[in-house]
């Protein structure tokens, strides 16, 4: 039996939109093996993953009992998908005697995913930034300096990608990509030097957030109070409905305070201290 080992993640860390993404010590595990009879997991995205490794070398025993244990909350903006695209990819490789590189592996996740922002990290651990150029993924494992926390506030309820994505524009100003450029050329150099005061201004974004966070009550309460307990930036994590607030070590009030404003929303808010997970998925033989 294979086990695979997939941490969550955040994506766009506010203007980084389907680029930038962070691994967190938070994960989903998956349990594969091989079966000679016949297993129903057409609508299952790690066999549905799976199986596009296998078509591709045209592997024939390819029937496969998986069973999930999942600790990540589905539809919530921490990356649940993406573990399952890639644990079914990684699951295959090793079926097939680890073929595929780690490049290789980052391509045939992005393909199903549409884009590399959660795959990414995901797989190679970390925050990266991650673009597709063609039928390549370009991308930079970034190291963060030690003095920030990422605080996760997770509701009990679900906002699916497709959902979040209908509400964006086709197209948007150029005021704003250029606003958003330069934010994430100033987040990746304040996480990188250690200038955190820089992230209250440069986690801002105009491409996304302002569409998405309509469809998530209280969003602009939660935000506005984020910042009054003095998070250094405070932003959607992924298409949300999750808000990832980034605290200084030391803040050692902010998680007590959130989670005792956000007890007196009609909502549940459940509200996680995150590390980053700087090795990405693990696989191992049982």
């Amino acid at each position: 039996m294979i086990e695979v080992i997939v941490p969550a993640t955040s994506a766009n860390l506010g203007p980084g939109f389907d680029c930038l993404g962070v691994a967190f010590n938070f994960y989903n595990k998956f349990y594969i093996e091989e079966s000679k009879e016949f297993v129903d997991n057409d609508d299952n995205l790690v066999n549905l993953s799976a199986q596009k490794v296998f078509n591709k070398f045209g592997y024939k025993e390819k029937y496969l009992n998986i069973k999930i244990e999942g600790n990540i909350p589905q539809s919530r903006g921490l990356g649940s998908s993406a573990t399952c695209i890639v644990a079914g990819i990684m699951g295959a490789n090793k079926i097939l005697g680890d073929i595929l590189s780690q490049d290789e592996i980052i391509k045939i996740a992005t393909e199903i995913e549409g884009h590399p922002d959660n795959v990414t990290p995901a797989i190679v651990g970390g925050l990266t930034a991650a673009i597709m150029n063609e039928d390549r993924v370009y991308y930079e494992k970034l190291i963060l300096r030690k003095g920030i926390k990422f605080i996760s506030l997770t509701p009990d309820f679900k906002l699916s990608t497709s959902d979040a994505r209908k509400v964006l524009p086709k197209e948007v100003s150029y005021k704003d990509a250029i606003f958003n450029v330069g934010r994430v050329a100033l987040t990746m150099g304040a996480l990188a030097n250690g200038n955190f005061e820089q992230l209250r201004i440069s986690c801002e974004d105009k491409l996304h957030q302002p569409y998405r966070s309509r469809l998530i009550r209280n969003y602009d309460k939660i935000i506005s109070k984020c910042k009054e307990l003095n998070s250094l930036g405070v932003f959607l994590s992924g298409a949300g409905p999750t808000i990832m607030a980034l605290i200084e070590e030391g803040n050692d009030h902010f998680l007590e305070e959130i989670e005792n404003y956000l007890n007196t929303l009609e909502d549940f808010w459940k509200v996680r201290e995150l590390n980053i997970d700087n090795l990405g998925t693990r696989v191992n033989i049982l």
